[in-house]
């Protein structure tokens, strides 16, 4: 049982809210008070192993409070060696309750701080400004992990009175870069800043976007669209800023690319619950792309179990190339292969950063996209087709074509519409890959394999094969392995061309 001891006026209470995710603790209250004063209450308390996702302190907040702030802490004792320590994450509802869609949502940092505080015109990143108005609000606990000697933690809850300041009006970023046209543009999509757990700034980031040589980001922090309102002054004619979040749940996380400004995703429910898609739907109607996120992953809670029914894309490369990323590699070619079986819609492949600090590199890998303009809904109208691939640095680039037929020709994410038997040429180009191999593969697997490419990093390709053979064609750039027969790793991918009639 949770131990829940509140000091200063309140009650010694502990209700459980709806199925066993959630717990909610007795009340901690607040006398009102003149202009200027300050009051701080403490509660402490120890959560066993075993304690649901979300516990939630309720806070009573009178009228006439000008700032809520928030600190906390909690043990971390040693355990031994393979088991789970403690680690609680925290963040804040307001008056408008705790019920799942975050009407109530003021902010979330998860591990990363140790404190907050939030008034009508500030709050600490990751939190959003607004009044603090009179009514029962609630902290909200994220035991992660429990360590076997349960986790004590210790919260001090402190008001200040007082007229509450001038409220913020959000400004965000435009829509619209200056674009080329029908071009190719490259992009990083998963980033962190320190509205959620990364250290740099949003001027931090585009100027590192910018160096990396980008045409566009996505801003996705951790369980918070908090970030949304500081982008403004990072976008600019060279670089398109798209808005979103990376919903963070006990079963995966996935990346909501390029929705409305100030749309807030919940991400407090497992697969278990069955309620995934209800948030899925909510990323489409704000406009977004749903894109799971490096789905085998090994840390707690990340690996993805929500299926990829609901996915528009899934972040096959994640950060520097690992094996966790050639598993994911390896399940999106099969899942290529059985969209080719049952004749169904194929999932684009892409990959992203995910830079949270130094020295994560901003654009490595970065997903190079063709999109009629620089615009939100052009880059995710090529991400949802399909017409893009991934490289490690805005020094690769390639091309993959395939021709056959009566001069018929399809590019990356398109289908070459010819006979089951009819001669079909793939050429690859492909430039700043210096000793790269380039491999070609199939739904039979890899197909091809050629001579490293030259030190000055250019070079071409082709292979010939007919649809009956080859359902589709895709191409991978592997530096030089190191020893072993294993392949080396990645330099960039593309998304399949589709061979023959559906």
């Amino acid at each position: 049982m949770c131990e829940d001891n509140h000091g200063g006026p309140g009650r010694r209470a502990l209700f459980v809210t709806g199925a066993a995710a959630a717990l909610t603790l007795g009340s901690v209250s607040f006398a009102a008070a003149d202009d200027g004063d300050r009051e701080s209450r403490t509660v402490r308390g120890t959560l066993p192993p075993g304690s649901p996702d979300f516990v939630y302190v309720p806070v009573e907040v009178p009228a006439g409070v000008r700032e809520l702030k928030v600190a906390y802490t909690y043990d971390r004792p040693s355990v031994p060696a393979g088991t789970l320590g403690n680690a609680l994450d925290i963040g804040v509802f307001d008056d408008r309750g705790t019920e799942l869609g975050g009407r109530g949502f003021r902010g979330w940092s998860g591990g990363a701080r140790t404190e907050f505080f939030l008034r009508a015109d500030d709050a600490t990143p990751g939190y959003l400004p607004g009044p603090v108005r009179e009514g029962t609000w609630h902290i909200a606990l994220g035991p992660y992990t429990v360590a076997p000697q349960g986790l004590s933690y210790e919260i001090t809850i402190t008001l200040t009175y007082g007229a509450a300041g001038e409220a913020v009006q959000p400004v965000y970023p435009p829509e619209r870069a200056r674009g080329r046209g029908r071009a190719w543009y490259r992009g990083d999509c998963h980033l962190h800043s320190w509205h959620s757990d990364g250290r740099r700034t949003p001027a931090e980031i585009g100027e590192l976007a910018r160096a990396a040589g980008l045409d566009f980001i996505n801003s996705s922090e951790h369980n918070t669209h908090a970030a949304h309102a500081h982008w403004a002054d990072v976008a600019g004619d060279d670089l398109l800023v798209m808005l979103g979040e990376e919903v963070t749940t006990r079963n995966g996380h996935v990346v909501a690319l390029g929705t409305d400004p100030g749309t807030f995703v919940d991400w407090r429910y497992r697969a278990r619950d069955n309620r995934f898609g209800r948030f899925a739907r909510q990323i489409r109607r704000a406009g977004g792309l749903v894109v799971p996120a490096h789905p085998h992953a090994t840390c707690i809670g990340c690996n993805w179990k929500f299926g990829f029914g609901e996915a528009d894309a899934v972040e096959v490369w994640n950060g520097p190339c690992t094996p966790d990323d050639e598993v994911a590699l390896a399940d999106w070619d099969s899942m290529l292969v059985a969209s080719v079986r049952d004749g169904r819609d194929w999932i684009p492949a892409m990959g992203s950063s995910d830079a949270h600090r130094s020295p994560d590199a901003v654009g490595s890998p970065q997903t190079v996209v063709l999109a009629d303009d620089l615009t939100r809904e052009a880059i995710q109208e090529g991400i949802r087709a399909g017409r893009s691939y991934v490289a490690e640095s805005a020094r690769v680039a390639l091309s993959l074509r395939a021709s056959g037929g009566r001069g018929e020709h399809a590019g990356i994410g398109e289908r070459l519409t010819v006979g089951r038997d009819t001669p079909v040429t793939v050429r690859l180009e492909v430039t700043g890959a210096p000793r790269c191999t380039v491999r070609l593969v199939t739904d039979q697997g890899v197909v091809h394999t050629g001579a490293p490419l030259p030190v000055a990093g250019s070079g071409v390709v082709e292979w010939r094969t007919t649809p009956s053979y080859a359902a589709y064609v895709r191409a991978e750039l592997r530096h030089e392995a190191a020893a072993g027969p294993l392949p080396g790793p990645l330099a960039a991918f593309t998304n399949p061309i589709f061979l023959g009639r559906q």
